[in-house]
């Protein structure tokens, strides 16, 4: 999402884009148009490509409104990002009281969960990502064992 200002860490108001100001910033995007997901110009995937070949993690991250959950989901994983993934990420949150027609997308039984969409192939993990070692071994950034 493009032409969208920047707000400071925690809670992401719809629609708003946040940065980390001491890291490399990182996307975190809340579809404002319901249908965002599912209709993708030819653009949109070579572009998509283009990020999974750059070794890019694109990661959607399904919440129900600003709860503690959701909340510390949130923090967790710009946490295991910026440390693990330096600038290499996008993550976008969706609010599923707003849009929950966008949970079928993704088959979203609970939240919040995070989904990996790029690279391939698509991950899911639930709850609120405090078990970095889980996170990092379902993202596919550390071996299982």
């Amino acid at each position: 999402m493009k032409g969208q200002a920047p707000v400071p860490p925690g809670p992401v108001p719809p629609g708003a884009v946040a940065t980390d100001a001491d890291a490399q910033p990182a996307d975190v995007v809340v579809p404002a148009d319901p249908h965002a997901y599912g209709d993708d110009t030819a653009a949109e995937r070579d572009a998509a490509a283009a990020e999974a070949q750059a070794g890019a993690y694109t990661l959607r991250l399904y919440v129900a409104g600003q709860t503690a959950r959701s909340t510390a989901a949130l923090s967790n994983l710009r946490r295991i990002c910026d440390e693990h993934l330096a600038g290499r990420y996008t993550i976008e949150v969706v609010d599923l009281l707003e849009h929950p027609q966008l949970a079928a997308g993704d088959q979203i039984l609970a939240v919040p969960t995070l989904v990996r969409h790029l690279p391939t192939p698509i991950k899911r993990i639930i709850g609120t990502l405090s078990d970095t070692d889980r996170v990092l071994v379902g993202l596919d950034l550390r071996p299982a064992g």
